[in-house]
C-alpha cells in the first residue's frame, strides 16, 4: 500500500497540468502585462539613445563583357559573372582601400574600412551593389562614390580588362539602416514576457504545497471525508493587529 503511494504521488509530480498553470498565469496578468510594458519601453529608449544610428549607401557598377563586340554571346555572359566575383575580391584589397583614406582624409584604418564595405552581385545580371555603412551619411556616400570611381580606374590596369561602368552614383541616406526600433521593441516585450512567464512557472513547478481536497485526491488518490478550517481567535487577531500598528 505505501509503494502504490508512493507511485502515485511520484506520478502526480512529474504530470503538468497546463490548464492549472493557465489559470495561475491568469492571476498574475497585471505583473505580466506590466513587466511586458517595461520590456517594450525598455528596448525602445535603449534603442533611440544608447545606439549610434547607421546609414547606408548604395553604388551600383556595371560589368562590361570582355570581347568588345556590340553582341553580347553566353561566353561574354558567363565571362561578366565570373568577373563580378572577381571584382568583389579586388575592390576590398588593401591599395584601393588606402587610397580612398587617403582621398577623403579617413581617420579609419585598412581593417576598420574593409568592415564598412560591402559588394554583392545581384543575382541573374552583371551589376554589382557596393554598400558602405556609417554613422555619418554624408560620409557613405563619398566613400561608396569613390570606391567606384576606383573600380573604374583600378581594375582594367589590374586586369587588363575593359573598365566597368557606374551604373547608379550613391546618394546621402536620409533615413538610417539600423538600427531598427520596431524589431528592437518587439524583441524587447518578447524577451520581457518569456522571462516573467518563465518565473512563474517555475514557481509554480516547485510549489508541492497541498491547496485543496482535489490536491489531496490528486497526490494520494483518496479523496477527503472533510476539511477541517483552521480556527483563529478574532480576539487574538485583534491583539496581534493592535500590537503591530
Amino acid at each position: 500500500m505505501d509503494q502504490s503511494r508512493e507511485n502515485i504521488i511520484e506520478d502526480s509530480q512529474d504530470e503538468i497540468d497546463i490548464g492549472e498553470l493557465l489559470r495561475y498565469l491568469k492571476t498574475k496578468w497585471i505583473v505580466i502585462v506590466a513587466v511586458f510594458l517595461i520590456g517594450v519601453i525598455g528596448a525602445g529608449v535603449g534603442t533611440k539613445c544608447l545606439i549610434t544610428p547607421k546609414y547606408t549607401a548604395v553604388s551600383k557598377l556595371y560589368v562590361v563583357s570582355a570581347s568588345g563586340k556590340n553582341i553580347v554571346n553566353l561566353d561574354d555572359l558567363r565571362l561578366g559573372t565570373t568577373l563580378s566575383s572577381d571584382y568583389t575580391e579586388l575592390l576590398k584589397t588593401r591599395p584601393i582601400c588606402n587610397e580612398i583614406i587617403s582621398d577623403l582624409g579617413l581617420d579609419y584604418t585598412v581593417g576598420q574600412l574593409k568592415s564598412m564595405i560591402s559588394i554583392v552581385p545581384i543575382e541573374d545580371t552583371r551589376l554589382l551593389t557596393v554598400s558602405v555603412v556609417s554613422a555619418d551619411p554624408e560620409e557613405a556616400k563619398n566613400i561608396a562614390n569613390t570606391l567606384a570611381d576606383k573600380a573604374v580606374t583600378y581594375l582594367p590596369k589590374l586586369m587588363g580588362i575593359s573598365a566597368p561602368n557606374i551604373a547608379e552614383e550613391a546618394i546621402t541616406p536620409a533615413v538610417p539602416s539600423s538600427p531598427s526600433t520596431k524589431k528592437n521593441v518587439a524583441l524587447g516585450g518578447i524577451l520581457a514576457l518569456a522571462l516573467i512567464v518563465g518565473i512563474y512557472t517555475v514557481r509554480f513547478l516547485m510549489d508541492d504545497t497541498v491547496k485543496t481536497a482535489e490536491d489531496v485526491e490528486k497526490i494520494i488518490g483518496v479523496m477527503p471525508l472533510t476539511v477541517i478550517l483552521e480556527y483563529q481567535d478574532k480576539d487574538k487577531k485583534k491583539q496581534g493587529r493592535h500590537r503591530r500598528k
